[in-house]
Order: C-alpha cells, then structure tokens, then sequence
C-alpha cells in the first residue's frame, strides 16, 4: 500500500480521520508510515520538534531518513507496538509510544507513533517517585528471602538433573555448602533454591559477593563496626551480613577472594557460631547457615598459601559442582527460548523468534561465559536483529573471540596461526615468527595451548586498540567486563606456566 492510498484510507475513514486530529491536539507529536515505512502523515507539533521548514513535504521519505534511532520499521515487521520508549530528537529525550496499524482483513500497513513528553523534567516527580520505590525495594529485599527455587533452574540434562537432586537433599541438612563451578553457570541461583528448599526458607538470605568488594571495606561489610570504629565510621555502627543473615542463609560468592585475615574470623563464625564487629571486643552470637561458591580451585590455592586450610575443610563439607554450559548440551535449546522471552518481558520488547541457523550457532560455541554469556548474547541480539528473527550475526558470531571458541571446540583438525605471547600486532608477531623462528618460543603442539596463546594475543590487540580501556574492549569483544578479567587473569598464569 503506497502513502497515497493509506493516507487516501484515513482520509475515508471518518472515524480514524477524527482519531488523527485527536491525537494532533492530545500529543506532543504524532507520525503514520505505511507498510514501507515511509511517512505518510506527521502532525504539526513533530514536524516542529523535527524543526521541518514548512516548504518540506516529508510525505514518501523512509521515516529513517528524518529518524535514522527510529523503532517504528521495527513494529512494522513484527506487528507488535512498543510503549514507553525514549528516543532522543534534536536534543530532545522524548517518551514514545508505537503502534501497528492493520486493515480491516488483520494485514499489516503501516504503523503510528506518538510522543507525549518531549520534556523529561515534566516527568521527574515521577523518577523520583519510582528511585525511592527502588530504594526501599532494595533495603527490604535485603531481610527477604530469596526469590528462586530449584525448580526455576532451567535444564533437563542428566547433569543438572542430578545437580538437582543433590541440591535438593543438601537442603534438608544444615551443614555448610561449597559450590563448586564456572564463571556465569549460576551458583547464586542454586544457592537462592537450597534455601528455598530448607527449613530456614522463611528466615533472610543474604549474598554478598567477595570479589566486588574492595578489601578495606569487606570486613565490615560482612562482620559490621561498632560505633566509631574508625575515622568515619557509623556514629550508630554497622549492622554486617552475617548477623543480618542470622536465622537464615549467609551466601559467599568468590569465597576464594576473601582476605587471609578474615577468612580467621569466618571460621570463628563456622566453628562457634560467634561473629566480632569491627573495634568491638563483644561477641554476638548468630544462627547462620552458609553457602560458599567459587569458581577457582581451592585445594591448589591451599598449597600456594593463598586460602587457609582449616577453613578449606570446615567449607569443603558437602560440594556441589555445577555443570558448564557446553556439557549442557540438551539444555541450551530449552534455556535460550526461556531467557529470551524473560528478557522481553522485561524490556517490552516485540517477541522474537531464534532462527535455525542462530540455534544451530547456540549448539556450536564454547560457552566460557555460560549461562551468564548466553543471556548477554541474547539481550544483545533482541536490540540488533531488525526483523522477527535472530541470526546468528544478531548474537555475534562474527566476533574474534567467539569465531575461535567454535573452531577450536567444535573443528579441532582447524589450523590455526601460531603468534608469539608478545607483540602489538598480530601480522607483525607472525611475521617475525616466520623470519627469525630460532628467536621465538616453542610453537605448542596441543590444540588447547594454541588456543590460548591465539586468545591471549587477539585480547593485547583489543586492549591497545582501546589504549588499555577495558570497558570498551570488552564491548568490542562481544563479552562482559568479568569475562574480560577472567581471561586476562587466565592469559597471565599461562604465560607463567610457558
């Protein structure tokens, strides 16, 4: 249907021609396109917003021409609108409202879009309203318990079917857990479904995470201070984790960066269930069940020195291992499907669909971020796909990083280019390899090795890119600035170990 004939449509049509005046006086702008996504009538408030001469007939111009952030293309292909978006307009942030329009057989031929504040400041007692909402939300949920159970554990693999069943009767003792697994595989989830799952279910689950904590601060953080224990501190002092957890469950996630010094008075609170704030000489007793979590190898950090052994034992009672994603695979099918449609739930975005190929990609990769990376993946895929299914391209295949944890797991008979630890550009690290190789360090002979090697060079190559940023190179790698760390972190112990 060209512009003329839907505009000729509505024009005919007493009842939605009335509509469009209505919207032109109640809107701080409104726009038709049609199935093409050219417009076919704007009001006279956006054309002033869009700061149109009035010589310009923007009538037949592809809204993407005047709007290049439009949505609009998008409610056209999937028919499904879009509520309250902002969109910035000539310096404007604008709340926008989308709408498909259909003919009277149900087809779709063009779509609507309607601005009704183009002034945000008009709209901050409202943010202020919904930021103390928040706030309180968050200071509540903190005493809550915790919101997921171990049926929400998405999986139907024999490996998380048993991890399952283990958890489920960890859960009816009272002993101290250690859950054991990988980066992004969700051991808070299944520490938040144990407690569920227990006789402590309506008491506080409190987690906290060691590794985001600045050390200075983790002991109070997690003991508390009595007042005025240092410059600064609470007049009042500071309730910690543990005795807000008392009664309940205490969940230590990254237990293994915790400092040597507390890790003393951590299993004091095992041993004696005793807890000592910060500059208090008073012991406070508590009933605390704790579940700790890591993703590194305690027992080879208990020989480096690094974690005590006594608290290794009183931890080690009762492991649970999580599986990694790519020995799920059963499972990512069932897990993809289940957190796209929570990620457009919560972001009110049009339903997608996974194409064949995007799962067959799914299928394929590594996953070293797991199920973390998988939701990532897929949260950047439900803003780059433009038409009613994710490609593989939507989910970023063609990202370095991801193109080389598919070869090398999924084609191990692949060459692949052998580059030195060392170097700011690979073209050139190879090509001194090739012209001095008595100089380099031995080629590896093992697939694992050169992955590594390969992995590490492409992440010095991203961080010089980015003149050491790593926000920004990991963004450009497809990945999370965790998974970034990580692998640096895992770059250095290899270079170490050659």
């Amino acid at each position: 249907m060209t512009p003329k004939n839907l505009m000729h449509l509505l024009s005919n049509n007493h009842a939605s021609h009335i509509l469009l005046e209505q919207l032109a006086h109640a809107c701080q702008g409104s726009l038709v396109i049609d199935r093409q996504c050219r417009i076919v009538w704007i009001s006279d408030a956006y054309r002033k917003l869009l700061e149109l001469p009035d010589s310009l007939d923007p009538t037949g111009t592809p809204v993407e021409q005047l709007l290049p952030t439009s949505q609009m293309p998008r409610v056209v292909q999937t028919g499904k609108p879009m509520f309250v978006d902002l969109m910035e307009i000539n310096g404007h942030w604008c709340v926008v409202n989308r709408l498909p329009l259909r003919s009277e057989s149900g087809d779709i031929v063009g779509a609507l879009g309607l601005i009704f504040h183009n002034d945000l400041d008009e709209l901050q007692p409202l943010f202020d309203k919904f930021a103390r909402l928040r706030r309180r939300f968050e200071k509540e949920n903190l005493l809550r318990t915790s919101r997921y159970q171990l049926n929400d554990i998405i999986g139907q693999s024999p490996q998380i079917t048993q991890m399952k069943r283990q958890a489920q009767r960890a859960a009816q003792l009272d002993t101290t857990l250690l859950l054991l697994g990988e980066t992004g595989t969700g051991k808070e989830l299944l520490a938040q479904g144990i407690h569920q799952a227990s006789p402590r279910r309506n008491a506080p689950f409190v987690g906290i995470n060691m590794a985001a904590l600045p050390e200075p601060l983790a002991e109070a953080e997690l003991f508390g201070t009595a007042a005025g224990a240092y410059t600064g501190a609470d007049r009042k002092g500071r309730i910690g984790k543990v005795q807000l957890a008392d009664g309940g469950t205490l969940f230590l996630d990254e237990i293994a960066e915790m400092p040597l010094a507390m890790q003393a008075k951590l299993l004091r609170v095992l041993q004696e269930r005793e807890v000592e704030a910060l500059g208090s000489n008073r012991l406070i007793s508590v009933d605390v069940r704790i579940i700790a979590a890591t993703s590194k190898n305690l027992a080879e950090l208990v020989e480096q020195g690094l974690f005590r052994a006594d608290l290794y034992y009183r931890l080690h009672v009762l492991p649970i291992h999580l599986p990694p994603l790519r020995q799920r695979q059963g499972d990512i099918a069932l897990l993809a499907h289940y957190l796209l449609q929570d990620i457009q739930r919560q972001t009110q975005l049009p339903e997608l669909q996974l194409s064949d190929a995007a799962l067959h990609w799914l299928n394929d990769y590594h996953w070293p971020g797991n199920v973390r990376e998988l939701r990532n993946r897929l949260e950047r895929a439900c803003v780059m796909a433009e038409g009613e299914q994710i490609n593989p391209q939507d989910l970023g295949s063609d990202d370095p990083i991801s193109a080389l944890d598919t070869i090398s797991t999924h084609r191990p008979g692949t060459t692949l280019p052998v580059i030195p630890e060392t170097g700011t550009a690979a073209s050139a690290a190879l090509s001194n390899q090739q012209s001095d190789s008595s100089s380099a360090k031995p080629a590896p002979t093992d697939l694992k090795s050169l992955q590594q090697q390969y992995e590490c060079q492409l992440l010095q190559e991203t961080l010089d890119r980015h003149q050491g940023n790593r926000t920004l190179a990991a963004e450009s790698l497809g990945i999370s600035r965790a998974t970034l760390y990580n692998r640096l972190k895992r770059c250095q112990q290899h270079q170490k170990s050659v």
